[in-house]
């Protein structure tokens, strides 16, 4: 997944320009006051309404023909799938490689085209397209990718690069950008003079830090991480699972982690979605899906995560 595909596009707002509908509830300042989270409730009841919805979402890619008497080869990278994300669960989407875990992911932020079916977020319908079209939703959202080496640009400071989402979305801030990303590297652990630093001037961890800081600047309601904890090693790595369950907690964050990392789920998510061949084969609370599993595959999966027992 390509991080400037993220990163809101489009004009920014000038300050003179009257905001309207739901472009002025965004830009309330919402994502400064913690919100409700469910976390640790394995019950939707039916008066809960889904904060990311997506029904029948598929994505099918055709590759170029080899010959005029052939057709192209069809690839289903993601069959229809039904997904629901309530407001304060953190789902875990779990899978090999190659089983349409990012695929799921770019299509429901808008980063992809899906080939049918819907995906709704906080009842409003989600339609790829232009930058400007989606400014609403880049305001709600924010993502984390695998790589904190790329992706961060090295030619920008860290206070830039965190003060992108604000920028790309013409947010303004009460004491502006600087004070924002100040606030926001402080709040993932790194010092105020961190932001007129460069990224090859930091570590693995501390990049994933940066790129987390930039995530949730503009204060979205729903944070997406694709592998974001892969690429690090073990003890960095369960330092900023620590973090990632420290900010759902304060900011009152909706979390939906991509991982094949068991223990990950275990102690961040309450609801995982098992994905295999384009499809989600078993859903459900966390302590019934990996505790008492349904699905061949899903037992497959977890008698494959190595144990101590001799």
């Amino acid at each position: 997944m390509n991080r400037d595909e993220a990163v809101a596009g489009g004009e920014a707002l000038s300050p003179d320009e009257t905001l309207t509908g739901d472009d002025a509830a965004a830009r309330d300042g919402r994502g400064s006051t913690p919100r409700a989270a469910a976390h640790g409730d394995e019950t939707n009841t039916p008066t809960r309404t889904p904060l990311l919805s997506a029904r029948g979402l598929s994505r099918r890619f055709v590759s170029p023909r080899e010959n005029l008497f052939q057709p192209g080869r069809v690839t289903d990278a993601l069959k229809p799938v039904d997904l629901d994300v309530f407001e304060g669960d953190t789902l875990a989407v779990i899978g090999e490689s190659g089983s349409g875990k990012s695929t799921l992911v770019r299509l429901l932020l808008a980063l992809d085209a899906p080939s049918s079916g819907t995906v709704t977020f906080n009842g409003r319908v989600v339609e790829p397209g232009a930058a400007a079209k989606l400014r609403w939703l880049r305001r709600e959202t924010g993502i984390i990718f695998q790589d904190p080496y790329a992706s961060l640009d090295p030619r920008m400071s860290v206070g830039r690069i965190v003060a992108e989402p604000l920028t790309g979305l013409g947010i303004r801030t009460e004491g502006g950008h600087r004070r924002r990303v100040v606030e926001v590297l402080e709040a993932v652990g790194l010092d105020a003079a961190a932001a007129s630093r460069y990224p090859h001037e930091f570590s693995g961890g501390q990049r994933q830090r940066i790129a987390l800081a930039r995530a949730i600047v503009h204060g979205p309601r729903l944070l997406v991480g694709d592998e974001p904890l892969s690429a690090l090693d073990v003890t960095v790595r369960a330092r900023i699972l620590d973090l990632l369950a420290e900010l759902r907690a304060s900011l009152g964050l909706t979390l939906v982690i991509v991982s094949h990392d068991i223990g990950v789920i275990q102690h961040l998510s309450n609801r995982v979605a098992v994905m295999t061949e384009g499809e989600i084969v078993e859903q459900g609370p966390t302590a019934r899906v990996l505790g008492r599993p349904e699905h061949p595959y899903t037992r497959r999966l977890l008698s494959a995560v190595p144990t101590l027992d001799a």
